[in-house]
């Protein structure tokens, strides 16, 4: 079996200048070598060529990406600019939360010193009931020419001394007859013409009323006069 060769006639010069044929004979193994290499520098052309195209997409998209919705450039803040605005929020916050806490101090301050004034209140009307019935069994202790035992004299000295322990706990008597009448201080229970005192004045004390530090406690129980005949 006989390979058959391409054969291509080329000239070359010689030493004296004369053209001289050359003959190449080309066998099928190099038209293939050839066909291949052709092919292999077409397909890396085509890759050149993606990887250009795919870089300038790229680049659009960066372009487009860099300018605001007016066409422009977005331009960057500056990072000392942002931290600067940061810190001042900062210092706001803790400007307000410093005011905060303080008023919360002082609230709080007040809430338990009004606690420690006002805790004995509860206890404090309970024990005016007894001071009632103290003062009823002193009045009734003292025979018609004011003269009292030793049995009402006892009870007058236990009056005293709570009367003592209550004054120093912020306990005080609400003065009521011959006052006019102060619906804040005084409850009103009955009225009585009288000539002697101008309407709406108290003429007889029921029963008396307690302030603690100065808030009411118990109103007293009061008779307010009337014109006679009104």
């Amino acid at each position: 079996m006989s390979t058959r060769k391409n054969e291509s006639v080329k000239t070359t010069e010689s030493d004296a200048g004369e053209e001289i044929p050359v003959t190449f004979h080309e066998t099928p193994a190099d038209a293939a070598n050839g066909e291949r290499a052709t092919a292999s520098e077409k397909e890396m052309a085509d890759e050149i060529s993606a990887v250009e195209a795919a870089n300038a997409d790229v680049d659009d998209e960066s372009d487009q990406e860099g300018a605001g919705a007016d066409g422009q450039e977005i331009e960057t803040e500056d990072p000392l600019t942002t931290a600067q605005k940061e810190a001042a929020d900062y210092y706001d916050r803790l400007l307000r939360l410093s005011a905060e806490f303080e008023n919360y101090k002082k609230r709080s301050s007040r809430e338990l010193a009004d606690f420690r004034k006002f805790a004995n209140e509860l206890i404090i009307k309970d024990l005016l009931g007894v001071i009632d019935n103290l003062e009823r069994a002193l009045a009734s202790a003292v025979d018609q020419d004011g003269n009292a035992n030793s049995i009402a004299e006892g009870v007058e000295l236990t009056l005293k001394e709570i009367f003592k322990i209550l004054e120093k706990n912020g306990v005080t008597p609400i003065t009521a007859e011959g006052e006019a009448f102060d619906p804040t201080f005084h409850q009103a229970v009955m009225q009585q013409e009288t000539a002697d005192h101008p309407p709406n004045t108290v003429v007889q004390e029921l029963q008396k009323g307690y302030l603690l530090h100065n808030r009411l406690l118990r109103p007293s129980m009061v008779a307010v006069s009337k014109a006679v005949g009104g």
